[in-house]
């Protein structure tokens, strides 16, 4: 029997991750895409690689194959309402958010923890999603903050034990 996407979702929730925005440059005449992730992660070291997954039909994945490029933008503590904003079929507007283009014209979210941008590696399938892989071309620190977190489809706090 296959396993319910209910019961997936619900055992795979009590897993805590990070949460991150990709972004991507939109294509001659037409506007900048974003979308939540929580399955970024780094590959490799050498050669500098991370990747996300997203689904197939995603507006974000035709614009990174079409673009070429891609910035993962990590969200601190205090961006769960931009972390909703991107989460939605219909994504922030850029307009209203801080942020500039960087080396390969991705925008990068001032307010973001860190970023990391990306030239589009590799795209293999993964069922209804898709798995991106890119080789990290930039990186930067933008603020000390906590991460935001994923945890049972909440953003709890981390408790930092010093």
């Amino acid at each position: 029997m296959p396993v319910e996407a209910r019961v997936l979702r619900e055992v795979c929730g009590h897993y805590p991750t990070g949460v991150a925005v990709i972004t991507c440059g939109g294509a001659e005449g037409e506007e900048p895409v974003g979308v939540t992730v929580n399955s970024f992660t780094s590959l490799s070291l050498d050669p500098a690689l991370v990747l996300f997954c997203v689904h197939r039909d995603s507006r974000a994945l035709a614009a990174v194959q079409g673009v070429g490029a891609f910035a993962v933008n990590i969200l601190a503590s205090d961006q769960a309402g931009l972390c909703r904003a991107f989460a939605r079929r219909d994504t922030a507007d850029f307009a209203e958010l801080p942020h500039g283009p960087g080396a390969t014209g991705s925008p990068v979210l001032s307010d973001a923890l860190a970023f990391l941008e990306c030239r589009l590696h590799a795209v293999f399938p993964g069922g209804d999603h898709v798995i991106v892989v890119g080789e990290v071309i930039d990186l930067g620190l933008l603020r000390e903050e906590q991460p935001l977190t994923f945890f049972r489809s909440a953003h709890p706090k981390l408790e930092v034990l010093g």
